[in-house]
C-alpha cells in the first residue's frame, strides 16, 4: 500500500488544458502543492517550455529558474513545478516581459502579454472574509493570499485589487448585477460578459446568468465567476485575451478560417 504524498503524474491523466502530446513520454510534471489546485494550475515548466518556448527540456527550465530570472506575483520562484494559475502575474526582468495568466474562450490557459504598469497589481476573488485572533478582520483570495484589514465593505464573491509590491489591497469591485465577470470554471470557462441575474437555491448552488459582448446568454454556478469590472462603459481592470471572451460556434470558426485562407492567397 502506498504511503505518503504522490510524486508522479501520468501524461494521459494530466489536465487537458496543458495540451501535452501523448507520445513524448509516459509522465507529466506533477505540480507542487501551492496557491492553486493541481487540475486548475499550470506548472512553471509547462509555461516556460511548452507555451513561451524559452526552453527545450526540463534541465534548461531548471537552469533558468535557479538564476532567479522568473518572478511570480513579484517573487522569484525556483521550483520547476511551482503551480501558477488564474490571474497570476509572471515577470521576466531580463527580457522586460510581463504576462498575466488568463483563460481563452476555449478554457485554455493563455500567457497574455501586459505592460509594466499593469504588472504592478493583480486581482483576486474573495473566498473568505471574517475576523481572526484579536478581532482582526482579514480576507482570503482565490490563490490563498491572506490580506489583513481589507475594505470594511468587502464580502465573499467581491474582487480585490492587490499591489504586488506591498501586498496590500488597493481597490474593491463589488459583486452585483450589471458588473463585468470572467468565468473561470465549468463548461463556459474563459467566457466574459455582463452579469444579468442570479437565481438563489438555498442548500444548493446559486445559478447566475451572463450576457457576452455578442448578446448571447449563458448560465453557470455562482462560484465560477470573478468580477473584473464595474460594468456599463467602464473598462475592466485587466487586459482581455484575443476574442474578448466571446465563444464562437464551430461553424463561425470554420467561416473565419476560410476567410483568412482566402485573404492569404
Amino acid at each position: 500500500m502506498a504511503r505518503g504524498p504522490k510524486k508522479h503524474l501520468k501524461r494521459l491523466t494530466a489536465p487537458h488544458h496543458w495540451m501535452l502530446d501523448k507520445l513524448t513520454g509516459r509522465f507529466a510534471p506533477r505540480p507542487s502543492t501551492g496557491p492553486h489546485k493541481l487540475r486548475e494550475c499550470l506548472p512553471l515548466v509547462v509555461l516556460l517550455r511548452n507555451r513561451l518556448k524559452y526552453a527545450l527540456t526540463v534541465k534548461e527550465v531548471q537552469m533558468i529558474l535557479k538564476q532567479r530570472c522568473v518572478l511570480v506575483d513579484g517573487r522569484a520562484r525556483t521550483d520547476t513545478t511551482f503551480p501558477t494559475g488564474f490571474m497570476d502575474v509572471i515577470s521576466i526582468p531580463k527580457t522586460r516581459e510581463n504576462f498575466r495568466l488568463v483563460f481563452d474562450a476555449k478554457g485554455r490557459y493563455v500567457p497574455l502579454p501586459i505592460d509594466e504598469e499593469e504588472a504592478k497589481y493583480k486581482i483576486g476573488k474573495v473566498t473568505q472574509c471574517r475576523l481572526g485572533p484579536g478581532g482582526v478582520p482579514f480576507a482570503v483570495l482565490h490563490d490563498g493570499k491572506t490580506l489583513r484589514y481589507p475594505d470594511p465593505d468587502t464580502k465573499v464573491g467581491d474582487t480585490l485589487k492587490v499591489d504586488l509590491e506591498t501586498m496590500r489591497p488597493s481597490g474593491l469591485l463589488k459583486f452585483e448585477i450589471g458588473c463585468q465577470v470572467y468565468c473561470s470554471g465549468g463548461r463556459n470557462r474563459g467566457r466574459i460578459g455582463e452579469l444579468k441575474g442570479r437565481d438563489r437555491h438555498p442548500g444548493m448552488f446559486d445559478i447566475v446568468h451572463i450576457q457576452d459582448a455578442k448578446g448571447e446568454q449563458f448560465s453557470t454556478r455562482l462560484g465560477n465567476l470573478m468580477v473584473i469590472g464595474e460594468g456599463g462603459k467602464s473598462k475592466p481592470w485587466i487586459s482581455l485575451p484575443k476574442g474578448k471572451g466571446v465563444k464562437l460556434s464551430i461553424t463561425e470558426e470554420r467561416d473565419r478560417r476560410m476567410e483568412a485562407a482566402a485573404k492569404s492567397k
